[in-house]
């Protein structure tokens, strides 16, 4: 009808649902109770539910939250009942403090570490004592232990108790340890001794990265590594058609052949049927002075590791 009337009663199940669901599922909840309405009818007496009156809880939850971009807004939340007090637009001590100013009672501020909030909260409610949620305990905890990871990711593996030590006895590394003769394994070895050689001959990590052809953080990695196990981190490559044509590739360019394509017609000739670009690939470490046996992987980021 035009003029559709309620009961108070009826009318308080259509507020009640409206608040739990809001419009799309409110109108599904009260089809099922035989109330017909649609979702903007929900949502229009949703509306006109008086919000009920703002009482200044004892532990206030200050956060920020984006709205877009860089366009940032701030949460009060009644950390106690965990329900929404107001919203501000942008993140201002001055605001915060006014509105503390406008309702006292606030014994505890519970905040991120943000300066900002700090300052407003100090200047609003000076006799408030203020902490941190779990929340931003946990973050600013995996950001310590981040710092310290990346600090002293060297030492991480002298750290382990000794019946856990992982690193092979030096004379029982070949025979124990298969990875020793795959080229990952063989690279691994290679790039570890000539970075040691450089940096136990007091060069730095930069200037061993130029000389390596390699970045300063791959450098840093195996320096700091114990054995060359402790930089190997994936398994072997798959074979490659290739691989039977590696000792002729690393002869040809000892005698000075450093053209790929000069190379790759002289595979051809022996059998090889790969494309121009795998031999190009592989003759790329050959030019930054490095193994023939190029396969390598990046390292754990800190954060990772954290």
């Amino acid at each position: 009808m035009h003029y559709q009337r309620r009961t108070p009663l009826l009318q308080h199940l259509v507020e009640a649902v409206g608040v739990m669901l809001a419009g799309r599922g409110g109108a599904r909840m009260l089809r099922v109770l035989n109330v017909e309405l649609s979702r903007c009818t929900v949502l229009s007496q949703l509306m006109r539910v008086a919000l009920p009156s703002l009482v200044t809880p004892r532990v206030l939850g200050v956060d920020d939250f984006a709205l877009y971009g860089d366009a940032y807004g701030t949460l009060l939340v009644d950390a106690t009942t965990r329900l929404p007090l107001t919203l501000r637009e942008g993140r201002n001590a001055e605001q915060l403090s006014r509105w503390l100013r406008a309702h006292p009672g606030v014994e505890v501020a519970c905040r991120d570490g943000s300066l900002t909030y700090r300052q407003g909260i100090a200047d609003g409610a000076p006799k408030a004592v203020q902490v941190s949620d779990r929340f931003h305990l946990w973050q600013g905890l995996s950001r310590r232990v981040q710092e310290i990871a990346a600090a002293h990711r060297g030492g991480l593996p002298a750290a382990l108790p000794p019946g856990q030590a992982c690193d092979p006895p030096p004379h029982e590394e070949a025979a124990e340890d298969p990875a020793g003769d795959t080229p990952a394994g063989r690279h691994a070895r290679r790039l570890f001794e000539a970075v040691h050689a450089l940096t136990e001959a007091g060069r730095s990590y930069s200037s061993a990265a130029r000389e390596l052809g390699l970045d300063r953080r791959t450098v840093r990695k195996y320096a700091r590594a114990r054995t060359w196990h402790e930089v190997m981190r994936r398994p072997p490559r798959r074979p490659s058609t290739l691989d039977p044509y590696l000792d002729y590739l690393q002869q040809r360019w000892d005698e000075g052949e450093h053209s790929a394509k000069i190379l790759h017609q002289e595979l051809l000739a022996k059998g090889y049927l790969g494309h121009y670009q795998r031999v190009k690939m592989a003759v790329a470490p050959l030019r930054r002075g490095l193994p023939l046996d190029e396969p390598r992987e990046h390292p754990p980021s800190p954060r990772e590791a954290s």
